[in-house]
């Protein structure tokens, strides 16, 4: 693509002046994007495949002590017995810098053939850079990305760095294996709250957030991070909450459970009651005063005319199906997890009903961006997910009266891992 503005213009010139990943930096991703590998024999030979040296070791690898230690080139090693000979591995490394006052996030994939006997053979090249302006708007300098049915990442690495019009396409948003330690801010990004921490929030997100809203840079400020990070994941608007925000930075009131107080909020709205007020909006128990709204809204749900409930059902019915109908059908299992999609607004509603939570009153069946899957354990209902379908992300996932259960972390696991599923429906 060809610059069409001042700016992009600025940026394809600054992009070609930028310094060649330095051989300290390609070290350090060779070290730290994968893992060293000690491949044992069932003789006890260990051969490092950092170097090719071996020696003789244990004869097997103790778990309270599955690392080891070249004696040939320093490296440590995890102990692995394998006849398997080859170990090969693509990651993805960055680095954090800056060019005449723009924010700058360098991408590289980094390849490794490892062979038992050889030393390691290490492949690095340069395939994204995002350019960051102090106003928080951003450009991306890529290579080409090449057509396929289920990745979306598939690097033409023989094609040039230019400019790319999608700049906003996830496939550019990149979570890496590790960043160089040694980063490079600009001053505005510091100015808005940046100590050096991204809580687990991708660096592009969370720059273009307190440069561009300053009411997110408030949030960062006054420490609401689990807010901070709820909006930019679920790209909620801050507005719609910003009144209720304020009184509780006021009052010092940490918001901890960020999904479930905005669920609240939401429903002190709809019951007209005082979100201006610390004492509806910083509860001290905020599971307890979110079920009491919750079952205060089913029990208004239930009470509704019939006839018009019905009529709005169809009407949802008809929308919910426009919106995901191509994910309906969804579902995948770990052996004892079963996870489903939620194909119907009555659905919903059994969910609600069961669950007792506000998947229905809340009408989570109409979020534009969130899919809605239910986890279940021998056709029983364990927790209800919600996944943002801009991260593939699991936003929540919650169980009977939005408690956790002891699944929820396997559960999480599961949905995620079977993320790719949810993307081939995406783009199909």
């Amino acid at each position: 693509m060809k610059p069409k503005t001042r700016i992009q213009s600025e940026i394809v010139a600054l992009s070609k002046r930028l310094k060649s990943i330095s051989e300290k930096q390609k070290a350090y991703a060779y070290k730290y994007c994968f893992s060293h590998i000690g491949r044992m024999t069932s003789k006890g030979i260990v051969t490092c495949t950092d170097c090719g040296y071996s020696w003789k070791g244990e004869n097997t690898p103790s778990s309270d002590h599955p690392e080891c230690t070249c004696p040939h080139c320093g490296s440590k090693l995890e102990l692995m017995k394998t006849r398997q000979r080859v170990f090969n591995g693509t990651e993805y490394f960055s680095i954090i810098t800056t060019c005449k006052g723009y924010q700058v996030i360098r991408f590289f994939i980094v390849r490794t053939n490892r062979k038992v006997g050889y030393p390691a053979k290490y492949e690095i090249n340069e395939i994204v850079q995002q350019w960051i302006a102090p106003n928080g708007r951003g450009e991306i300098i890529a290579r080409l990305r090449c057509m396929s049915f289920m990745y979306y990442d598939l690097w033409n690495e023989y094609s040039s760095m230019e400019l790319r019009s999608n700049s906003n396409h996830f496939a550019y948003d990149i979570t890496p294996q590790c960043t160089y330690p040694y980063i490079r801010i600009i001053k505005k990004i510091r100015r808005n709250g940046f100590k050096g921490k991204f809580y687990d929030i991708s660096p592009n997100a969370l720059f273009k957030a307190i440069l561009s809203d300053n009411k997110m840079e408030t949030l960062l400020k006054a420490g609401q991070i689990e807010m901070f990070r709820h909006l930019i994941r679920t790209s909620a608007v801050i507005n719609e909450y910003w009144a209720a925000l304020k009184i509780c930075i006021r009052n010092g009131y940490e918001i901890t459970n960020a999904s479930e107080w905005c669920d609240y909020i939401k429903l002190l709205k709809h019951f007209g009651m005082d979100i201006h007020n610390s004492k509806y909006v910083c509860p001290k128990d905020i599971i307890s005063e979110h079920d009491k709204l919750v079952r205060k809204r089913n029990d208004e749900i239930r009470r509704e005319d019939y006839e018009r409930k019905k009529a709005q059902a169809i009407e949802n019915e008809r929308i919910y199906k426009e919106q995901k109908g191509k994910f309906f059908g969804i579902s995948f299992t770990d052996g004892i997890i079963q996870v489903h999609v939620l194909s119907s607004v009555h659905d919903f509603i059994e969910e609600a009903e069961i669950m007792h939570h506000c998947v229905f009153s809340n009408s989570y069946y109409l979020k534009e961006n969130s899919l809605i899957l239910s986890a279940t354990i021998g056709g029983k209902r364990i927790e209800t997910v919600e996944v943002s379908l801009k991260t593939l992300k699991v936003v929540q996932s919650r169980g009977h009266c939005n408690q956790l259960t002891e699944y929820h972390e396997r559960i999480v696991e599961l949905v995620e891992s079977n993320a790719e599923i949810i993307r081939s429906r995406m783009i199909a």
